[in-house]
């Protein structure tokens, strides 16, 4: 029993002793600095930082608190304070004073005392020599507060500068900053060295990698012979990015140039894992389950080449309609004629069991892409079609070769989870009757725009609108899976999928021609990976190819959440029609993503 006691006096002792050692206060004083400046210093304060971590150990918060004098100082340089007064007492020992092997056993107090003192001014701001299209940084003047950070500015877009126009060992070549204490003014003057002007050289490739060295230097497309341009080496970099085999691209210029003004390229790469197997999954209430599944390799033939095999399983167990089925495979040839457009070519099977009608078609084709820049992309080509159709019009065969037209502009922050920017894609699509078919064109367009409010963006506001049109052909000559429905998770959550559709006056019913949708959502982040969701959204079915008196309106709205995964947030929509004669009830939609 002593024994026992003695234990748990121990423990106890040792309890207390660790609250103690975590009880170590840390404080900043700086009653002449503003808000935001005190901000600053106590953000920058290491001993802050590793006291609010818990951090026990007297030599770390001592490192810490001797390490604070230099954050401290650069913070304050960089708001244009250069005679400031810092103290850092160590239970009233200045911390500097303390040997680094003579620590205390313990710290209980750490005092940060912060003196400004006053704002310096330009007495001179100078970078020279500039080239003619460089841009100082608008604080960089005589008069304006002296921050460090606009010096450093001030000295990289001078450097950048020459860069720009092929001057690629552009240098600070010296530097005089000198500060009057007694004027509070800092005189800064930078020298340049702007070097020669280069053109691009070779492109060396310094690893080893399954993409023929051929292939990867017309995938990057660097302009070999022309003026060196920092712009034109990302955009090398980029294209290789974008082809997907490499897991890892770094184009880094070599130290010295050649003799005869050339300025050769390294490229270090890392190749992707040759094949990637992928699946999604989402569910319906109304429409049941989808499941999809895909298989790809990167480097089919040796020239970063992408094959991707996927299909597609929709409508299990649900109530809208059978089941559907996808097959398709496509390769893409990234670097196709120039660096910037790449090949697709495409073959597809789908059997469609819809609520309005049953389909199944072939399709093949290709279509050439065009990367105008990192967010837009324009594409043009050619399908041929074959679909059998069984509806309330009867059984019928199509035969259509397509042309279509795309384009693509995504600004967004985020692809997977945008909370800022915008997305637009347009498709024009004339296709040309075979054997029979009617002739005609399909326009669609979907425009999706996103806003951040509040700290840390915790509040986005979204907003989608679509149109289609069917334009040059009547309802009945066009292919059902041609023509618009609207109702479930892509289009009008809360209201029954493609419940919305045109009643002929022979009384069957199918797609309209034309197609509107509007969409928006609040989303509210409750903490960094939950969200919960407010949504509405409405659909127009119109028989002509314009949205106009002949159709009918519906919408839904609801609540959702949302679980961020690091690859997309997986969600949960629980909705109910607000308008419309299409349907009732609850709908509850799952699924991997934004719902747009």
């Amino acid at each position: 029993m002593h024994a026992r006691m003695i234990k748990a006096a121990g423990l106890a002792l040792s309890l207390l002793w660790a609250g103690a050692v975590n009880a170590t206060e840390v404080r900043l004083s700086a009653p002449t600095a503003g808000d935001d400046l005190q901000d600053d210093l106590r953000a920058a304060s290491l001993a802050i930082a590793a006291n609010e971590e818990k951090a026990t150990k007297p030599q770390d918060l001592l490192a810490a608190a001797r390490a604070d004098y230099a954050q401290l100082i650069g913070v304050l340089y960089a708001m244009g304070y250069y005679s400031p007064v810092i103290n850092i007492l160590v239970d009233g020992r200045e911390a500097a004073s303390i040997p680094p092997f003579a620590t205390p056993k313990t710290i209980d107090k750490i005092r940060l005392k912060v003196t400004p003192g006053p704002k310096f001014k330009f007495s001179q701001a100078r970078v020279a020599p500039l080239a003619n299209s460089t841009v100082l940084p608008e604080g960089f003047a005589v008069g304006e507060p002296a921050k460090s950070t606009l010096i450093q500015e001030a000295a990289q877009a001078g450097v950048s500068g020459y860069r720009d126009v092929g001057f690629a060992k552009a240098r600070i070549a010296g530097q005089n900053i000198t500060a009057d204490h007694r004027a509070r003014t800092l005189a800064a003057d930078i020298q340049l060295d702007p070097g020669r002007r280069l053109q691009f050289g070779d492109l060396i490739i310094t690893s080893e990698s399954r993409v023929r060295e051929k292939r990867i230097r017309e995938i990057a497309g660097l302009p070999s012979g022309e003026t060196f341009s920092p712009e034109e080496l990302e955009d090398a970099a980029s294209r290789l990015r974008r082809s997907g085999a490499f897991r890892s691209v770094a184009l880094l210029e070599a130290e010295t140039p050649n003799a005869d003004d050339t300025l050769d390229i390294e490229a270090a790469l890392v190749d992707e894992k040759k094949r990637r197997f992928g699946f999604g999954a989402e569910v319906s209430s109304l429409e049941g389950l989808g499941v999809s599944a895909y298989w790809m390799h990167r480097n089919l033939l040796g020239g970063a080449e992408r094959l991707r095999i996927e299909g597609e399983v929709k409508g299990i167990a649900g109530d809208s309609g059978g089941v559907d089925y996808r097959l398709g495979a496509t390769i893409t040839r990234p670097a196709t004629f120039d660096e910037d457009t790449r090949l697709l070519v495409l073959g597809e099977l789908e059997e469609l069991d819809e609520p309005d009608f049953f389909e199944r078609k072939a399709t093949v084709g290709a279509s050439l892409f065009r990367q105008f820049s990192d967010v837009l992309e324009v594409g043009a080509g050619v399908r041929f079609r074959y679909s059998e159709v069984r509806d309330d019009l009867g059984e019928r065969t199509f035969t259509h070769l397509t042309i279509p037209v795309t384009a693509a502009w995504d600004r967004r922050n985020n692809p997977l989870n945008p909370v800022g920017g915008f997305y637009l894609q347009a498709t024009g699509e004339p296709f040309v009757g075979v054997s029979g078919s009617q002739s005609g064109a399909r326009v669609y367009a979907d425009a999706r725009a996103y806003e951040g409010l509040g700290a840390d963006d915790r509040f986005v506001v979204a907003g989608r609108l679509q149109f289609g049109s069917v334009i040059g052909a009547e309802i009945v000559d066009v292919p059902p899976d041609m023509l618009f429905f609207s109702g479930g998770g892509g289009t009008v959550r809360g209201q029954p999928y493609q419940s919305l559709n045109v009643d002929l006056p022979s009384g069957d019913s199918t797609g309209g021609r034309a197609f509107l949708g509007a969409s928006a959502e609040v989303r509210v982040g409750v903490t960094d990976s939950i969200s919960v969701v407010g949504f509405a959204d409405a659909g127009f079915i119109g028989a002509d190819s314009w949205p106009g008196d002949n159709g009918a309106w519906h919408s839904g709205a609801g609540l959702g959440l949302r679980y961020e995964t690091g690859i997309g947030p997986i969600r949960l929509d629980v909705a109910t029609p607000i308008g419309g004669a299409t349907g009732d009830g609850i709908h509850i939609y799952v699924g991997i993503g934004q719902a747009f």
